[in-house]
C-alpha cells in the first residue's frame, strides 16, 4: 500500500504549508501540480516532507532555471516540466497543472489516477476507471486550504484541511 499526497498552488503561503507538513508525511511521495511560484516554497517542501517529491510546473512558477536547482540540490524532488508520467506503488499517475489537459489524460485509458490544480477547486471525478483528482489550493485564497491523500491499494481518496 502506497499513500499518495496530492497537493497544489501553494502560491508562497509558506505558513499553510509549514501547518500542512506534519500531516503530509503521513504520505509516502508527494504529486504537485504546480504553482510553488517561488523556489524558496520548493525548497521548504523538500526539506518538510521526508518521502520523495514528484511535481511540475504551474502557469505561476515564473524561474523555472532556479526552481530546477533547488530540486536538483534538494536530493528528494523530481521537477518534470509541464507532465509528470509515473508509476507509484503500481498505480499509473498523469499529473499537469490544467483541468482541460488532465480531463484529456484521464479519458485516454492509460492512467489509473490523473492530478490536477490550477482552478483551486476540490475535484474527484471517476473517468472509465481513472480518477481524475484536483486537491484543492494549499494557499488558501478561496477559504480552505487542503491536499488529497490517494491509498493505491484501496484506491480511495481523502481531503485534508489544514
Amino acid at each position: 500500500m502506497t499513500q499518495i499526497i496530492i497537493c497544489s498552488d501553494i502560491h508562497d503561503n509558506i505558513w499553510k504549508l509549514a501547518d500542512a507538513l506534519p500531516g503530509m508525511n503521513d504520505g509516502d511521495v508527494v504529486v504537485f501540480c504546480g504553482d510553488f511560484c517561488a523556489p524558496f516554497t520548493l525548497a521548504q517542501l523538500a526539506e518538510g516532507f521526508e518521502g520523495s517529491v514528484h511535481a511540475v510546473f504551474g502557469n505561476n512558477d515564473g524561474d523555472a532555471r532556479l526552481l530546477s536547482r533547488v530540486a536538483a540540490s534538494a536530493g528528494n524532488v523530481t521537477l518534470h516540466g509541464a507532465l509528470a508520467e509515473l508509476d507509484i506503488g503500481g498505480c499509473r499517475v498523469a499529473v499537469n497543472h490544467y483541468p482541460a489537459i488532465a480531463a484529456g489524460l484521464a479519458a485516454s485509458g492509460r492512467y489509473d489516477l490523473v492530478c490536477y490544480g490550477h482552478d483551486h477547486t476540490i475535484k474527484q471525478e471517476e473517468v472509465g476507471g481513472c480518477w481524475l483528482v484536483n486537491p484543492g489550493e494549499m494557499m488558501g485564497r478561496y477559504g480552505r486550504s487542503s491536499y488529497v491523500v490517494f491509498d493505491t491499494e484501496t484506491e480511495t481518496l481523502t481531503v485534508r484541511d489544514v
